[in-house]
């Protein structure tokens, strides 16, 4: 059990994009917790919930985004009123982010959103399905002070419908693995995505296989079985990368 390491001047943000109330707050437990912060420290916005409203980015130590349904490169027509609003905020807001070289870790959902904003090719071409997976960091990824000391290869949960495909050249690929070319890039020195999920762990993935059977990511009779075979990965190293982006950027007391 991970456990409060310092309390911070300015607290960081979760925006979080999960409709589904018992996957946002196991999403959101598991940020703080893997964080070494308290629920003081990491103030949460349920976008599906409410709108954005204005961020100064001076209040906040840093902002994280979470995972969930959302594809950027959906069709505009199959897009409900909620993400095309979602989706409008957050872009306008990552693009702030990206001007400011403003501390920024998105999960999953942050590729496709700081990809596209970046000029990322961001498709279907790699998908993952949901469970676990190898990934192995990128010579650039070695001298990362978020990638560096991880082992080459380590294992992590996700599973996701679209990625990137290919990146920018201002964009520095940290990650890869065998399906997914892009597993996480950064943008100047202080934005990041990743697409599996650094938060995510054994008890957390059995909740979002509940919550997310019928969004179209594998055949909900399968979900039990998913839950089986998540177990034969050793995931350990991705929290190390949430809590060093808040080690980096929290301002501390």
């Amino acid at each position: 059990m991970l456990g409060k390491f310092f309390t911070v001047d300015a607290p960081f943000l979760l925006l979080s994009i999960r409709g589904e109330d018992e996957a946002a707050d196991d999403e959101y437990r598991a940020v703080v917790r893997f964080a070494g912060l308290d629920t003081t420290d990491v103030h949460r916005i349920s976008l599906t919930q409410q709108p954005l409203g204005a961020v100064d980015l001076s209040e906040w130590s840093g902002i994280i985004l979470g995972g969930g349904p959302y594809n950027v490169s959906d069709a505009p027509e199959s897009k409900s009123a909620t993400q095309l609003r979602v989706e409008s905020e957050l872009l306008d807001l990552i693009g702030r982010i990206v001007d400011a070289d403003y501390p920024f870790l998105g999960c999953c959902y942050g590729v496709g959103t700081l990809g596209t904003v970046i000029g990322a090719v961001i498709d279907r071409t790699y998908p993952e399905p949901v469970g676990g997976m190898a990934i192995t960091v990128t010579e650039a990824g070695r001298g990362d002070p978020l990638f560096a000391d991880l082992p080459d290869v380590f294992d992590a949960y996700g599973g996701h419908k679209e990625a990137a495909a290919t990146l920018p050249t201002d964009a520095v690929c940290l990650a890869t693995s065998p399906q997914c070319p892009v597993q996480a890039f950064r943008v100047k020195r202080n934005v990041y995505a990743t697409q599996f999920h650094p938060e995510l762990d054994l008890d957390g993935i059995d909740v979002r296989l509940d919550a997310y059977k019928n969004h179209g990511y594998f055949a909900p009779e399968s979900a039990e079985q998913l839950k089986i075979e998540a177990r034969q990965w050793n995931v350990q190293h991705p929290h190390a990368i949430l809590r060093r982006f808040i080690e980096r950027y929290a301002r501390r007391r």
